[in-house]
């Protein structure tokens, strides 16, 4: 299954599918096998790039709605 990826409201990034997570160094994350995870949106978890849950402490509010992004600029 491809890579799904849910924008929750007031909360996570939901990753489902066939995925692979790489840091800024391109050091591959040991995901244990997971093929589900969620990412923070809110910048407070300990576990970062990973939710912990820390969205609903700190009362985190982003409402999202899919919209269309507008055709990428041409490179010159």
């Amino acid at each position: 299954m491809a890579a799904k990826i849910t924008v929750n409201n007031n909360g996570p990034l939901k990753i489902e599918g066939e995925f692979e997570i790489f840091d800024a160094n391109g050091n591959k994350y040991d995901l244990a096998g997971r093929t589900v995870i969620s990412l923070c949106r809110c910048g407070q978890s300990n576990n970062k790039p990973f939710c912990d849950g820390s969205h609903a402490r700190c009362e985190f509010q982003s409402q999202v709605i899919a919209t269309i992004l507008p055709p990428p600029k041409p490179k010159v």
